[in-house]
């Protein structure tokens, strides 16, 4: 099991940034894949999710509905988070999840997922 992150660092706010997540294929292979961040002092704060056929969504946080958008690349076990117009509270870390059985909709947003990666810095400044 193994779940990289990668593609964080230091942007302006209203810039674009793309985040990845590198994925074993047994990994990749996961029911449901999401995005978390955690910025310092708070708690762990649901990012977006998506399935890995059917099902419904993909998933997003209230905070980043209309500017992030997730997706996977199935050929290369890779999952993205595309993330448009950043501001200062987008500021934290993002780390990338999966989960083996399918969840239902009120556990998507529930950061109780089967494996985690470690996370990539994303630093938003004003």
């Amino acid at each position: 099991v193994q779940l990289q992150a990668s593609g964080g660092g230091l942007v302006q706010a209203g810039a674009s940034l793309r985040l990845s997540c590198a994925a074993s294929a047994l990994t990749f292979s996961s029911s449901i894949m999401a995005w978390f961040r955690q910025a310092p002092g708070k708690e762990r704060e649901f990012v977006a999710a998506i399935r890995r056929s059917g099902g419904g969504g993909p998933y997003y946080g209230d905070s980043v509905k209309g500017r992030f958008s997730i997706s996977r690349d199935n050929a290369k076990n890779t999952l993205y988070l595309q993330m448009n117009s950043v501001n200062p509270e987008d500021t934290a870390v993002y780390s990338c999840a999966a989960n083996r059985n399918r969840l239902p909709l009120s556990a998507v947003t529930r950061p109780r997922y089967d494996y985690w990666g470690q996370g990539t810095l994303v630093t938003v400044s004003s």
